[in-house]
């Protein structure tokens, strides 16, 4: 097949949806299908475009047997709720002239990704004008998120739901990555015989339980052996309410010292929180930067306890990718989360580790005191974690049936060999 991905996000962004978008995209490309995706030059989770590339110039390049055309994008960098609106249509906007560069290629298939919406209207369009089918896959319901956030004025978010309804109905296929989403989608008016499941996955073989003497304990870090590490890893931004460790560490800084709040990643806002850790004096808080790929199975071996943290009002309209590595890694997870949501009942029906309520500092350092209280239980959480990871999140399996599901819409009576 001929597959034209578009989504803003894409390699060499480490975490976060290009990640996803890049890994499946050359995968694809493996299997020898001709794979062309449009985004934006990488600038997550640092929000700034990093070098060699450039946030105003076209650009063209292979990676890993995939054609990837870079569009133009403004990125601000102290994102809002509007400066995110500009700086996804400034993207949007962009992709058109990389859209209509594909129309004597003719792909079969365009895939969008969500987010950003802007971006994936552009997508159908594209499709319709190229007579190639057309896929919508979230990852994440921005426009949901950004109204329970309270991110956005509540009559542009209203206007922009209406639109979102009619066009989601517009593309032959809509996937989503948890049951939950999918429900979200078939609410939003889409026939379920275009709802489909596509979930994030993780390498097995690469990722895997480590001994804490593979971690990064050692080294340049100097964490002590005999230290508690609670870790936050991944994207540093408003949703995930960081804000809230701060009670939760100066409780342990006087009761227990062992315990040292690891957090280690970029976003939008890292350097607000850093500031507040020194005002206040936590010192049992330390940042450390993203980490290259290679060292992501020692990053979480370093950890006893591993933090999923979201506000209320984000659950269930996004499902955290960060979870898939933990639970290949084998770590024990506490999470935020209202009991009727999907991440909770994963956590919870699989024995993987605690899930207290949303913007509850109380609870979570009830959750973290009971975990690092009873070594055997934390211990089966991480045995639950890995098998989880093996049985659902397969890599290979995954992706196969995603090959099979686009063969399906491109070609209903084929097959795919």
């Amino acid at each position: 097949m001929r597959i034209l991905i578009v989504g803003i996000n894409y390699a060499p962004e480490l975490t976060g949806i290009g990640k996803y978008t890049s890994e499946a995209a050359e995968w694809l490309a493996a299997r020898e299908h001709e794979v062309r995706v449009i985004c934006a030059p990488p600038y997550y989770p640092y929000w700034k475009v990093q070098k060699p590339y450039s946030s105003w110039m076209y650009s063209h390049e292979t990676i890993a047997g995939v054609d990837v055309f870079r569009c133009p994008v403004w990125v601000p960098q102290r994102p809002t709720g509007f400066k995110r609106i500009i700086h996804l249509g400034s993207f949007a906007l962009s992709s058109i002239p990389a859209c209509i560069a594909q129309l004597f290629w003719k792909p079969d298939i365009v895939v969008a990704i969500e987010p950003p919406l802007f971006g994936a209207v552009v997508a159908l369009f594209g499709a319709q004008a190229m007579r190639a089918k057309s896929w919508l896959h979230i990852q994440d319901f921005e426009l949901d998120a950004a109204m329970g956030l309270g991110m956005i004025p509540g009559w542009l978010a209203h206007g922009m739901g209406i639109f979102e309804r009619w066009f989601m109905g517009q593309f032959d296929r809509v996937s989503t990555i948890s049951n939950a989403m999918m429900e979200r989608i078939r609410q939003k008016g889409v026939s379920s015989d275009k709802v489909g499941f596509f979930p994030n996955w993780v390498d097995c073989g690469v990722l895997r339980p480590l001994e804490q003497g593979d971690s990064m304990r050692g080294g340049e870090w100097e964490i002590p052996s005999d230290t508690k590490v609670v870790l936050y890893a991944g994207n540093i931004g408003k949703k995930q309410g960081l804000e809230l460790l701060f009670p939760v560490a100066q409780a342990f800084l006087a009761r227990r010292p062992d315990v040292l709040f690891l957090i280690v990643g970029e976003g939008a806002a890292k350097v607000d929180l850093q500031r507040e850790v020194f005002e206040k004096g936590l010192t049992n808080i330390i940042f450390k930067p993203l980490q290259p790929i290679e060292k992501l199975g020692a990053l979480l071996a370093t950890a006893d306890v591993h933090l999923v943290l979201q506000l209320q009002g984000a659950a269930d309209l996004v499902m955290p990718s960060k979870l898939t590595g933990i639970l290949a890694a084998g770590g024990a997870v506490l999470a935020t989360a209202e009991e009727a949501t999907e991440l909770y009942k994963v956590i919870t029906q699989n024995e993987l580790g605690q899930v207290v309520r949303p913007g509850s500092s109380e609870g979570i350092e009830m959750g973290i005191r009971a975990m690092l209280d009873d070594m055997t239980r934390l211990q089966r959480y991480r045995n639950n974690a890995r098998k989880f990871a093996e049985t659902n999140l397969h890599k290979e399996s995954i992706l196969w049936d995603f090959e099979q599901e686009l063969n399906r819409v491109v070609a209903p009576t084929g097959s795919v060999d």
